[in-house]
């Protein structure tokens, strides 16, 4: 019996600390779940329905007569108008563009691609600062055109055109990551066997391959659709009144307005419901399934030459139009970015300086009354200047956290979902983590900025939006937002993982924790390395985000950029302004371009071609170091 007890006793003290340690996690995540995702949310729902009159009386439906008799309905109407819009130039373009560069035959397809995917590496409001430094009143496109047409309006890029024909451009990075390899994965055998019935080119395009293009279309048209009805930096900066400005500047109001919180909340919910019924629609198109029959020896594309000079010629120029608009702005920011602030004001090229990047420098006036003024350190260089610099500290610092928190946290709970695969627990983890993909973003960071903004209980009577405080609540906000995103891309990475190299690991003793340290996270890894990478990449310039929770103490790199043109020349300081705009451009395209080659170059390799690699470097180094060796050797025999 004792012997019995004995064995039995750390059976049951270890079933114990398992059973206390899922109680622990699942108490945890229940906790982390409500509090950051549903009860700031639901607040924000309530808020609408809880407005008081002048009386003091709660009027349940005062901020929806409002909204009908007001003018909100105008920054729905126009934000649907651009999701719209976009949704036609956005798909006509991008589609076009990978047209071109992967099916049919154009000269230079390789350096238009490069082109074309530019906005791969710098989006948001440096993408739109850019074209703002060509088309605004001053820019240089503006400029030089006002020269040839005195009479021009130089004001004309502004409001929605100029958010359209901005926006057409940066959200075909969607098309040239998607549809490409959707294009690239068609069996050409059905091509060729459509032209060898007499089908003419365009009428195998039409028929052929874009009914396989379909499904990923479709997809890439409610994305599109999203973004425009979401959109936030363009219509800030080129002076478009959408829904998302206007939710974040009526965040800011404090008084003066008829109730700017309820306000803003019902333009969130609007936004929520839009963002539901789309999803929605989109997960019951898949589920439908469309399938294609294909040869069973499956053929790569060929790219498709144009037999039609005439038609021929215009698609190069068509082609070479498009790659001058997506490269004219990454050329002169690059270019200006070297330039001191005079050639920058004049709009020329001359000289060569890395004042914009680094160092300062003193600026001296002549006053009115003949004296010159002299104002210490009033041009400075992106990394010298302490409000870039602190913005972008602080905007690496927030984004590398909520990119690896977001990582750690899908990584233990997609191990979970694993491990009791069909079970309603699991799949009501998985829901919980998709969750914030039914919201948009706006909503997120709006219900954490008022229902934060207080002693809240339940984060322990602490303010989360007050001075420093603010920054754990971006961190938050930050990774809640990724967590769909890095859920559907290292669940796809788990799926190879062997069920047997898990029972091999627990036959010979190894615990669960080691399993998965040992065996299964070396697996996952690179899928895991490259989420937080792509999760960094597009949060260390997020605007949304940062222009919703944006203070003294929460002012991120993207915020930094934005204001940099407004400060040029005030008061003879920041005199350059643009300059360092310019520059941190740069540094924007240089940073993300890397982290996309870590990613998609180096990544994307298999073990095999690594190998390769290595075996060549190790081989060239071996020539290299002979060839030293026998000089030295022959310089011996020599001597």
């Amino acid at each position: 019996m004792q012997n019995t007890l004995k064995r039995s006793g750390p059976g049951q003290n270890k079933l114990g600390l398992d059973t206390l340690w899922k109680v622990f996690g699942g108490v945890l995540f229940v906790y982390l779940f409500l509090g950051f995702m549903v009860i700031p949310c639901f607040n924000t729902l309530t808020s609408v329905f809880t407005t008081k009159d002048a009386a003091g009386n709660t009027d349940p439906l005062a901020v929806i007569r409002f909204f009908f008799a007001g003018s909100m309905p105008s920054f729905v109407w126009n934000s649907v108008k651009l999701a719209l819009c976009l949704v036609i130039t956005v798909n006509l373009v991008g589609i076009s563009i990978v047209l071109l560069t992967e099916y049919f035959d154009i000269k230079g397809a390789k350096i238009l691609r490069m082109g074309y995917m530019t906005t791969l590496i710098y989006s948001g409001v440096a993408l739109v600062t850019g074209y703002q430094f060509l088309y605004d009143n001053d820019g240089i496109v503006t400029s030089w055109l006002a020269q040839q047409f005195p009479m021009m309006n130089k004001q004309w890029f502004s409001g929605f055109s100029a958010v359209l024909f901005t926006m057409t451009f940066a959200c075909t990075s969607n098309h040239m990551l998607f549809l490409r390899n959707a294009i690239r994965g068609i069996d050409y055998n059905t091509v060729e066997a459509a032209r060898n019935l007499g089908a003419k080119p365009f009428r195998v395009l039409w028929q052929v391959v874009m009914p396989t293009l379909l499904p990923t279309l479709f997809s890439l048209t409610v994305m599109t659709f999203i973004t425009g009805l979401c959109a936030m930096s363009a219509p800030t900066l080129l002076g478009y009144n959408s829904i998302n400005p206007e939710i974040v500047r009526l965040a800011g109001v404090s008084g003066g307005e008829f109730a700017p919180q309820a306000r803003a909340a019902l333009l969130s919910v609007i936004l929520a419901i839009f963002t539901i019924a789309l999803l929605t629609v989109l997960n019951h198109y898949e589920r439908k399934g469309h399938y294609l029959s294909v040869s069973k020896t499956k053929a790569k594309l060929v790219k498709q030459k144009i037999r039609n000079p005439w038609v021929n010629a215009l698609a190069h120029i068509y082609a070479y139009v498009l790659f001058l608009i997506y490269m004219t702005p990454v050329v002169m920011i690059v270019l200006f970015s070297f330039q001191n602030w005079q050639a920058i004001q004049a709009k020329v090229l001359k000289g060569f300086t890395f004042i914009n990047y680094f160092g300062t420098e003193n600026y001296s006036y002549t006053r009115s009354n003949g004296k010159v003024k002299v104002v210490e350190d009033a041009i400075s260089g992106m990394f010298s200047n302490e409000k870039t610099l602190g913005g972008i500290q602080l905007s690496f610092i927030m984004s590398a956290a909520a990119a690896a928190l977001a990582c750690v946290i899908v990584v233990v709970a997609v191990n979970y979902i694993f491990k009791n695969k069909n079970k309603k627990r699991s799949r009501a983890v998985e829901a919980c983590l998709l969750f914030p993909w039914l919201l948009p973003t706006i909503l997120i960071c709006y219900s954490y900025r008022i229902y934060f903004n207080g002693n809240v209980w339940y984060v322990f009577s602490q303010n989360l939006y007050y001075q420093q405080n603010v920054r754990l609540l971006i961190i938050i906000a930050y990774t809640v937002v990724k967590l769909p995103f890095a859920l559907r891309m290292i669940k796809a990475a788990f799926y190879a993982i062997d069920d047997e190299l898990e029972d091999a690991a627990r036959n010979l003793g190894a615990s669960q924790l080691v399993t998965f340290l040992r065996v299964k996270l070396p697996i996952v890894l690179p899928s895991v390395l490259a989420v937080f990478a792509l999760n960094f990449n597009s949060l260390f310039t997020e605007y949304d985000m940062g222009a919703t929770f944006h203070s003294g103490s929460g002012t991120t790199y993207a915020m930094v950029i934005q204001s940099m043109t407004d400060e040029e020349g005030r008061n003879g300081f920041n005199r350059n302004a643009t300059g360092r705009r310019c520059a941190s451009t740069v540094f924007i395209m240089i940073v993300s371009g890397i982290i996309l080659y870590l990613v998609y170059g180096v990544g994307a390799r298999d073990l095999a071609e690594r190998l390769q690699r290595r075996e060549k470097r190790r081989r060239r180094i071996a020539a290299i170091r002979a060839k030293l060796g026998g000089g030295k050797e022959e310089a011996k025999k020599t001597a």
